[in-house]
C-alpha cells in the first residue's frame, strides 16, 4: 500500500486529470474561441466614410470548433447571423488543420481519463508492473498535455497565418468584404491552455511522490545493565 503523502498527491493528481477532462470537453462544444471587430471595406468605401462614420460599418464576430456568429454592419444598420463550420465553411477553409485540431483535442480527452484512471490505480496501491506505476502516469498526463498544446499552437496557426477570422468573416459574402481590425482569444481558448498547465501540474506531483523522505529517528537512552541490577 503507497504511504498516506504519496495517496494525497496521487488523489489530487486524478483530480486534476479529470478537471482536464472536463475542461477539453467544455472548450470545444463552446462557441467562443475566438472575438473580433470586422469592418464592411467595401460599404466603407462606397460611402468615403472618414472616422467618425467608420463605427457604422464596424461589426463583430466570434466563433468556435464548430459554430459561431457575426454581426454584419454595412452601413443600415446590425444584422446577426449564426454558421457552423461543417460541412460547409470549412470546404473553404483549411480543412486539415481544421480537423488535426479538434482530433488533436479529442486524443487529449482520451490521455486524460487513462491518466486520471492511472492516479486512482497508483492512490489505492503500488502497481506490480512499473509501466503501471508513477512511470505510466508520467506517460499519460505527458501525451494528454502535449496533445492539448499541438491543438493550442495549430488554433493560433490557423488564425494567424492562414487568416482563419478573414475567411469566416467573408464566407458566402457576394457583394461585401470584411477586413479584420481586432482579435481577441476568448475563455474556451485559455481553458484549453488551462488543461494543458494541469497536465504539467500533475507531472510535478507525480515527480514529487517519487521523492523519498529521510525518517526521522528518535534517539533512544542507553541502559547500562549492571550485575548489581541483575541481583536486584
Amino acid at each position: 500500500m503507497p504511504g498516506c503523502f504519496k495517496k494525497m498527491l496521487f488523489a489530487l493528481a486524478s483530480l486534476i486529470s479529470f478537471v482536464s477532462f472536463i475542461l477539453i470537453v467544455v472548450a470545444m462544444g463552446t462557441p467562443k474561441w475566438m472575438t473580433g471587430k470586422i469592418l464592411c471595406k467595401t460599404g466603407a468605401d462606397l460611402v468615403n466614410a472618414t472616422d467618425p462614420e467608420l463605427v457604422k460599418f464596424i461589426g463583430e464576430i466570434y466563433y468556435g470548433l464548430f459554430r459561431g456568429g457575426k454581426i454584419r454592419q454595412c452601413g443600415l444598420g446590425g444584422r446577426r447571423s449564426k454558421f457552423t463550420i461543417f460541412p460547409h465553411m470549412v470546404k473553404k477553409l483549411n480543412t486539415g488543420l481544421h480537423v488535426m485540431i479538434i482530433m488533436f483535442l479529442c486524443v487529449a480527452i482520451f490521455f486524460s481519463l487513462v491518466s486520471f484512471g492511472f492516479c486512482i490505480l497508483n492512490a489505492i496501491k503500488v502497481p506490480y508492473r512499473s509501466i503501471n506505476g508513477p512511470a505510466g502516469a508520467c506517460l499519460w498526463n505527458f501525451l494528454a498535455g502535449g496533445f492539448v498544446v499541438l491543438a493550442v499552437t495549430s488554433f493560433m496557426a490557423a488564425v494567424k497565418l492562414h487568416h482563419l477570422t478573414e475567411g469566416i468573416a467573408n464566407f458566402r459574402e457576394n457583394v461585401f468584404r470584411f477586413v479584420i481590425l481586432e482579435e481577441r482569444f476568448e475563455d474556451c481558448f485559455w481553458i484549453c491552455v488551462a488543461s494543458a498547465t494541469a497536465h504539467a501540474v500533475n507531472l510535478l506531483l507525480i515527480a514529487i511522490s517519487g521523492i523519498h523522505f529521510p525518517k526521522i529517528k528518535t534517539k533512544t537512552e542507553e541502559v547500562n545493565v549492571t550485575a548489581e541490577d541483575i541481583m536486584y
